[in-house]
């Protein structure tokens, strides 16, 4: 597998192995060791998460405030602009974002660590969306970031997303770094 470092600290593109021929392909998709070799930290996934969204339809930013979730992610059906913010006011990252297409045509990966917000927009017609978690579903820490914050300044490929309601009540950049 190749790891292919990003602007963020710790986000990393994984991009696996894969074994094919006119038959089809074999990979694996997460191999504790091997990982925790690749990322240089001990992985403990808790907890598997599946998806299903149509175009157009944005998740997140998504982030639990005091029970942190780091997450390995990708896609397995379709096509994501997937997306992490550093929203740690005390980071020397502050405020960046980074994004990067995720697809089972590429069977890429990509690692986030705890502490950032996370989010992702479909770009095919659907996508099934998997993701490994280290920290468990907390509801009552749920919190995020709105995804059109303007100091965030995303660049989301789909300008006019489906938003469900408590996304689009996510607080502003600014605001969530007081909450903190």
């Amino acid at each position: 597998m190749n790891v292919v470092e990003t602007a963020l600290p710790g986000v990393v593109v994984i991009e696996p192995t894969v074994f094919g021929d006119e038959r089809g392909f074999f990979l694996e998709t997460y191999q504790q060791q091997r990982y925790e070799e690749a990322l240089g930290r001990k992985l403990d996934f808790v907890q598997d998460n599946h998806s299903h969204s149509a175009r157009g339809v944005l998740r997140g930013l998504h982030i639990q405030r005091t029970q942190p979730q780091a997450k390995l992610v990708r896609v397995v059906r379709g096509e994501v602009f997937d997306v992490a913010a550093d929203v740690n006011p005390d980071s020397e990252t502050f405020g960046q974002w980074v994004g990067i297409t995720l697809s089972a045509a590429e069977k890429n990966q990509l690692f986030v660590p705890e502490g950032y917000v996370h989010g992702f927009q479909v770009l095919s017609e659907a996508a099934d969306f998997e993701y490994k978690c280290i920290g468990y579903y907390a509801p009552e820490d749920e919190s995020g970031v709105i995804w059109n914050d303007p100091d965030l300044n995303i660049d989301w490929p789909i300008s006019e997303p489906t938003v469900s309601g408590k996304d689009s009540q996510l607080p502003s950049l600014a605001d969530y770094a007081d909450l903190r």
